[in-house]
């Protein structure tokens, strides 16, 4: 259950990553300077607000069972490799070999960090 709550918590921030990019390149509904109750119809925009607010919450609670130096990394490193991949499939941005090498990487350090 721990490490269920831990992976909708990484979900969690990675889609409303996407959600805000979403926003704030939208044409439909852009957010304007000048305008700032445009957030209001935003929906992406207030969606991805929302999920960083779960995502927190689901956080917070997974703390409870597991330990930081686990938790934090498998967050953070979950978020960055669902981040990457949703940026070149929704976005259409480029990702590098390098890139890749990198995110290789981050998921090789963090399995390092979670074995006992």
């Amino acid at each position: 259950m721990k490490w269920m709550i831990l992976i909708l918590g990484v979900l969690a921030n990675a889609s409303a990553s996407v959600l805000i990019k979403a926003a704030v390149t939208s044409k439909v509904a852009p957010i304007q300077i000048t305008n700032p109750l445009s957030i209001i119809g935003n929906f992406p925009l207030i969606s991805g607000i929302s999920l960083y607010v779960i995502a927190f919450i689901l956080y917070a609670v997974a703390l409870l069972y597991l330990p930081l130096n686990v938790a934090h990394p498998i967050l953070t490193s979950g978020s960055i490799a669902l981040v990457a991949i949703a940026s070149v499939v929704f976005f259409g941005e480029s990702l590098s070999m390098i890139n890749a090498v990198g995110f290789i990487l981050i998921v090789f350090g963090v399995v390092a960090l979670t074995i006992k």
